[in-house]
């Protein structure tokens, strides 16, 4: 047994699953310094903006509508498409689905002109973005698409059929590109995990746990601490994603974050991301903030995986800043009649906190988060 696994301290239980060991309390040696930094070669790519990598029910809520051959009018095909997308592929981002649909929206395009092709595609993301007004990912991924094909110089060509291809091109080439990046952040962030480390991942990350994949198929091992997840349990899908990997992980309740820390000795935090806005600071699922203060108090590295098209023209100052969202507790019948209940389900990690970030663009410090926006916006 590697002698930095935490595999020693697990044993099965009556049910077939895995355990703590009571009787022997972790004693691991201190973990090693960090490994430098690899040096990213940076090629010039597509740079895009936010998607989410939740799977929360997403709803129509009505909204202008242009007509599309075959009857169907704009908003209701857009919809559909971008249901039909997440349907075929449960593991596709939000963001991705909705480029894919747009694009859809170009091809179907009864318009003659670039004003009215750009239109319908702003009615089309309208639509979409109304499916779920919290998501961050959502808007922000059609607000860069639109963007991006609208700044080609394909607006310039007299000819509008050709303008229409191009951009159509450009359409596609941006949608696969978005698929690419989740693979191209696995490459990356897997060079800094070492044999034998340990970490420490809150909530469910699909980026994540595709850099946890590939550190697998290179051979390295690790073990992981997962947190729960409440109130969805997302860490607990994320167990059992790892287990079916066969990586050692232990899963603690999300109060129990510094304690692990210190108790594991957790060689770095790793965590996703719903929004990367504009100072280098994260947007993501409740208590990564209490993860990444836990973190700095105790000097550990704390990474954050993220798709570029997540880049979002956001500057939030605080928790308040935040799009509203919560989710439901059921906190049992000993509640007080009287006592409200607040669960959000998203709190902003301030840059300060943040290691670096793990994106298709190469490895980036917080700081460098600023440049690639301007980059994609200008």
């Amino acid at each position: 047994m590697n002698k930095r696994s935490i595999s020693g301290y697990l044993e099965r239980d009556e049910e077939g699953g895995t355990r703590l060991k009571t009787r022997d309390k972790p004693k691991l040696p201190l973990p090693q310094p960090p490994v430098p930094n690899p040096l990213v070669h940076r090629e010039p790519k597509v740079r895009f903006s936010i998607a989410d990598d939740s799977s929360q029910p997403i709803q129509h809520s009505g909204g202008s509508a242009y007509s599309l051959p075959g009857g169907s009018s704009g908003t209701e095909m857009v919809v559909r498409k971008f249901h039909d997308a997440l349907a075929r592929s449960p593991d596709t981002a939000v963001a991705v689905a909705a480029i894919k649909a747009l694009t859809t929206v170009i091809e179907r395009s009864t318009a003659t002109t670039m004003m009215g092709l750009e239109k319908e595609l702003k009615d089309a993301a309208s639509s979409l973005e109304r499916c779920n007004e919290t998501a961050i990912s959502l808007k922000a991924g059609c607000q860069l698409f639109l963007r991006y094909i609208t700044r080609t110089s394909a607006l310039e060509m007299e000819n509008f059929e050709a303008a229409k291809a191009r951009i159509i091109e450009r359409g596609n080439y941006f949608a696969e590109t978005s698929v690419r990046a989740r693979a191209t952040i696995a490459e990356l962030g897997a060079r800094f995990i070492r044999p034998g480390s340990i970490l420490l991942v809150h909530g469910h990350s699909r980026v994540v746990l595709a850099l946890l994949r590939k550190a697998v198929a290179q051979g390295i091992q690790f073990s992981v601490v997962i947190t729960e997840g409440r109130p969805d349990e997302t860490g607990l899908t994320m167990a059992q994603a790892l287990d079916n990997m066969r990586v050692p992980t232990i899963a603690i309740l999300d109060c129990a974050v510094a304690f692990a820390l210190e108790a594991f000795r957790v060689d770095m935090v790793l965590v996703g991301a719903e929004g990367v806005v504009e100072n280098g600071g994260v947007i993501n699922k409740l208590g990564t903030f209490q993860a990444a203060l836990a973190a700095s108090c105790h000097n550990i590295p704390f990474y954050v995986a993220a798709e570029s098209y997540k880049f979002a023209r956001l500057y939030p100052l605080g928790q308040r800043d935040l799009p509203i969202e919560r989710k439901h507790v059921d906190f049992g019948p000993l509640m007080p009649r009287n006592t409200h209940i607040e669960n959000p389900s998203r709190d902003y990690t301030p840059p300060k906190y943040i290691s670096l970030l793990f994106t298709d663009l190469g490895v980036l410090t917080p700081a460098a988060v600023s440049d690639e926006l301007i980059q994609l916006y200008v």
